[in-house]
Parts: structure tokens; C-alpha cells; sequence
């Protein structure tokens, strides 16, 4: 297989920041006196930000609008993010070597760069991108592949000559059905049994940091 370009997700799957989501939904909704139900993470998992805001408002009747919702959540994770969410292990040297190779690298996130750029740059990583697509770029939310299929734009790569890698099923089938080859990154936190999550991508990575010995068995 010759590789053109690879994209990844950030959270969860580069970046350790699972974390930072749940204690924002925790003390977000706690403030208007509302425990975080058991499928609330598993309902927004696919969604694009402002999806994730107009969901929550709607479940829990909360008197606010998404921009509102969105401005909170952001402030509340901004912190967070600039200063403390670091990468998974491995993902800089990663990132180096496609460099090396000459492979391009993109970005396929559901969150916004306010979050993101600060935190990659923190890492002394964002430079090894060559661009970045953000969920409000495409109408549909990564169950699809419309967002994969405008970073592949991008990168002026095929989508069978590039790799995604995700960490929940939802992307990786919305990847797949575009075409992609699919490699996905296990999150301990979703919980996922290995013959589930093995079902819906081409590759199983358990840590990024094996990465490189994959990508050059399919070279």
C-alpha cells in the first residue's frame, strides 16, 4: 500500500483529554442540579460541538441557547487544554516520522481550534500538521464521512491511500464507509470489548507508540 497522507482524531485517540469532557459535563450540569446519566457520553460520542450543545440543551430543558452552551463549555475546558491535556505516548515521535517519510498529516476533530491549537502548540506539535478540519466544516457529525472526505481535500490525498485513526466505532465506521483504512486506537475509557471495536476498523492499535511498526508493514 502506498500511503499518502494519515489523519487523526485528537481526543482520545492523540490526545490524553478524555478527562477534561467528563468533568466539564460533571460540573456543567451540576450546576443546574443534574447528575451526568449513564448513556449521556455514549449519545454524544459521534456529534459535532454545536450538535453536542443543542443535544444537552434539549435533554435537560436548560435555559440557554448553544452559543451560550458552547462559550461555557469552552471557558470552562480552555484551562485545561492550554495548560495540563498532554499527548499519548508516542504521538510526537509518530508524527516526526511521517514527516520523515514524506506522508502529509491532517487533523478530522469534532472540537473547535480554540481548544486545540493552543493545546497542540503547548506540545510542540502543531507544526507537524499540514491542515486541520474542525466538525462545523461539514453538516453531518463523524457517523459520516463527509469530514474525513474534506481533510482528505486537503491534503490532496485518496481516501484509499489514507489511513484515520479513531478511537470510538461511530468514526470509525463513518471513516470506513468512505473509503478510508482504518486503524483504530484503543480508549480504555469507552469501554469497548476487543471483538466489538475489532469489527469496525482494519487495523487495532492498543498505544500510538505502535504506530510506526504498522504503518511500515503496510508500506
Amino acid at each position: 500500500m502506498r500511503i499518502e497522507g494519515v489523519i487523526f482524531d485528537l481526543d482520545g485517540t492523540i490526545l490524553d483529554s478524555t478527562w477534561v469532557w467528563k468533568q466539564v459535563d460533571v460540573d456543567f450540569l451540576g450546576k443546574y442540579g443534574i447528575q451526568v446519566p449513564d448513556d449521556y457520553s455514549d449519545a454524544i460520542k459521534a456529534m459535532g460541538f454545536e450538535q453536542v450543545a443543542e443535544y444537552t440543551i434539549a435533554r435537560f430543558r436548560l435555559p440557554l441557547n448553544a452559543g451560550e452552551v458552547m462559550a461555557e463549555w469552552n471557558a470552562m475546558a480552555l484551562r485545561a487544554y492550554s495548560e495540563k491535556v498532554r499527548l499519548r505516548p508516542g504521538t510526537k515521535e509518530l508524527l516526526l516520522w511521517l514527516r520523515e517519510q514524506g506522508i502529509l498529516t491532517g487533523v478530522a476533530t469534532s472540537n473547535t481550534a480554540a481548544l486545540f491549537e493552543p493545546c497542540l502548540k503547548h506540545n510542540g506539535v502543531y507544526d507537524l500538521f499540514h491542515s486541520f478540519t474542525e466538525g462545523c466544516e461539514v453538516e453531518r457529525c463523524k457517523e459520516f464521512p463527509d469530514i474525513y472526505i474534506k481533510e482528505a481535500e486537503k491534503l490532496g490525498c485518496r481516501p484509499s491511500s489514507c489511513l484515520v485513526f479513531e478511537d470510538i466505532i461511530p468514526a470509525l465506521k463513518g471513516a470506513g464507509s468512505g473509503g478510508f483504512v482504518t486503524v483504530g486506537v484503543r480508549e480504555e475509557a469507552w469501554g469497548y470489548e476487543d471483538g466489538e471495536f475489532g469489527k469496525y476498523c482494519d487495523h487495532i492499535l492498543y498505544e500510538i507508540s505502535d504506530a510506526i511498526s504498522l504503518l511500515k508493514s503496510l508500506q
